[in-house]
């Protein structure tokens, strides 16, 4: 009796055995049956530098064994190698050690998985797989392995590196403007000019001024403006025509100088002989000029003169009352009238700039000779990029403490694609004013091609808003995953970059739109771009007439549509398939 017991009890214990292993041999052989996955998207999808990988799965009833683990890893694998994600843990109603998503035997039940990568090129074509090990007690098994996803789709690659460098702009002027005051003191009640007035500082300086300008060359007068004066004592009408007079005679002299009457020829001065050279006003009673003057003036009293304006806007009665200041008056019309009773007389003219094309010829054979404003707009003046350098470079020689000369050095260099000379550049120019808008947008563009968005972006900041700096921007949203961002950077700009942050943030027909007002929209991959549009929009006959003009105008884009995952749904297309063979 006692060994029936025993042999019962190993019967018992070897069919639990056969039970607990074919727990997990059962879910191997339903695996294709009664589970499902879904990824989202399908082909994944690279935003950011970032591979998103958005698994869920569906278990059957009466699948999972009660007793059994399963730990799922989702793996990226690509031509010469793997990437393995955090794993996902599942394990049946029964299974007490540990954690993870439980599913029932009898319901069945489900998962969610969400976990990113950094993308790296090889995964442009990769599969998603699960490789899954089965634990049921001490025993563990791999099921067989198996795709659910295609990856990846990297149309934000397409972002073209366009960015936008900043000139040093110069301040060359083909003319500016010179002047030239002379002032011209009469006696009480005259208005002839004396000769102590012609050997004085004011009208000598003015001579010598006329003498040394009229042989400058590219000089102009373009004419003369007097404004004759009489000060504010006598009667009115009087003093109006002694403003007159005053007026009349400093032109009559200057035109006599003119016509070559004066001694010194040199002080001949051509269209100055002619009464239209001079424009005249006059002040008959120069209380402005008394007020200021009595402003600054020690003179007893002035308070009380000045307060004397304040109170009088008539001429005759302030007069009247600054008279009755008998000792006070005496003292004003020693130290103040005298300088009231002139004639100012204002040159207009005009120093004509060296031009284009002599400004070329000394850039390219005598840079030296060039001022610092002339080198820079030299270099404006050709089309020819090197050219530019070449003078920019000599610019920085010549006027190394002017920040837009590096500046500029780097600017070129940037369009050049020579990143190592352009940082060299640009951190002189750095050095000599950090603070430019410029300098901090050209310095945005070099971290941006160095891989270092985040301090690109730090520079932009600093830089402004203008397009560039709005452009280059953008650029770097598209490369953050951040669309709304570039399209919002872009704004109203046309032009391929703008039209790909559209389309990746899901406006299609803006992108359409936005790509035929541009001046790229001949290029093949602006024929390209559409032709996403039209697999995003589901529209085939967009898709395959613009990848038809991509690839004629660039066979190059016919491997390239044919290895892109945005096609993806495509491929068995037979219109698809015969453009890209």
């Amino acid at each position: 009796m006692k060994n029936q017991l025993q042999n019962v009890a190993l019967s018992l214990l070897a069919v639990a055995g056969l039970a607990s292993c074919a727990g997990l041999g059962s879910m191997m052989k339903k695996y294709d049956k009664m589970v499902t996955y879904e990824v989202k998207p399908n082909p994944l999808e690279m935003h950011g530098d970032t591979v998103a990988v958005n698994v869920s799965g569906k278990y059957m009833p009466k699948y999972f064994a009660k007793k059994v683990t399963l730990i799922i890893t989702p793996t990226l694998k690509y031509n010469g190698g793997e990437k393995a994600l955090k794993p996902v843990t599942v394990r049946g109603e029964s299974v007490t050690e540990g954690s993870g998503t439980t599913v029932k035997f009898k319901d069945g039940g489900s998962f969610s998985y969400t976990d990113r990568t950094a993308y790296i090129p090889e995964m442009k074509n990769c599969d998603l797989v699960l490789k899954i090990k089965g634990q049921q007690k001490s025993k563990s098994k791999d099921f067989v392995e198996k795709k659910v996803g295609d990856g990846t789709v990297v149309t934000p690659l397409l972002v073209k590196n366009d960015e936008k460098p900043l000139l040093g702009k110069d301040n060359f002027q083909k003319s500016y403007p010179v002047s030239q005051t002379t002032e011209v003191f009469f006696l009480v009640n005259m208005s002839d000019i004396r000769s102590s007035e012609v050997k004085g500082a004011s009208m000598s300086a003015t001579q010598k001024f006329i003498e040394e300008k009229r042989v400058t060359k590219r000089f102009v007068f373009k004419g003369a403006s007097i404004s004759a004066y009489a000060s504010p004592d006598g009667e009115l009408s009087r003093n109006d025509n002694l403003a007159k007079d005053r007026a009349k005679i400093t032109a009559k002299y200057y035109m006599n100088l003119a016509k070559g009457k004066a001694k010194d020829k040199n002080l001949m001065l051509h269209g100055g002989e002619v009464e239209t050279f001079y424009t005249t006003t006059t002040t008959a009673e120069d209380w402005d000029g008394f007020k200021s003057l009595m402003q600054t003036s020690n003179v007893k009293d002035k308070e009380l003169i000045l307060r004397v304006l304040e109170m009088y806007p008539d001429g005759e009665k302030r007069e009247s009352e600054i008279k009755n200041l008998s000792a006070t008056y005496k003292e004003v019309s020693e130290q103040i009238l005298p300088k009231l009773r002139r004639s100012v007389t204002t040159w207009n003219c005009e120093q004509m700039s060296r031009p284009d094309d002599e400004i070329s010829k000394l850039a390219a054979s005598y840079p030296d000779s060039l001022a610092n404003e002339e080198i820079l707009y030299a270099a404006t003046l050709s089309n020819d990029i090197n050219t530019k350098l070449s003078i920019y470079k000599n610019a920085d020689r010549l006027y190394g403490t002017d920040w837009r000369c590096s500046n500029n050095v780097g600017y070129c260099n940037i369009l050049l694609n020579k990143s190592v000379d352009a940082q060299a550049a640009m951190d002189k120019a750095a050095g000599l004013n950090g603070n430019a808008s410029e300098v901090n947008n050209n310095l945005g563009i070099l971290a941006r091609w160095s891989g270092d968005r985040k301090t690109a972006m730090d520079f932009y900041k600093k830089a402004g808003s203008s397009s560039e700096v709005s452009h280059n921007t953008g650029i770097v949203n598209i490369r953050d995953g951040k669309y709304s961002d570039a399209v919002n950077n872009f704004g109203g700009e046309n032009s391929f970059n703008a039209a790909l942050a559209k389309v990746l943030a899901g406006n299609g027909d803006g992108a359409l739109a936005t790509l035929d007002a541009s001046p790229e929209k001949e290029d093949a991959l602006s024929y390209y771009l559409k032709a996403v549009v039209g697999v995003r929009k589901g529209n085939a006959e967009l898709l395959i007439n613009n990848l038809k003009i991509a690839i004629n105008k660039d066979a190059s884009f016919k491997s390239k549509a044919k290895e892109d995952l945005e096609f993806f749904k495509y491929r068995e297309n037979a219109d698809f398939k015969a453009l890209v063979g």
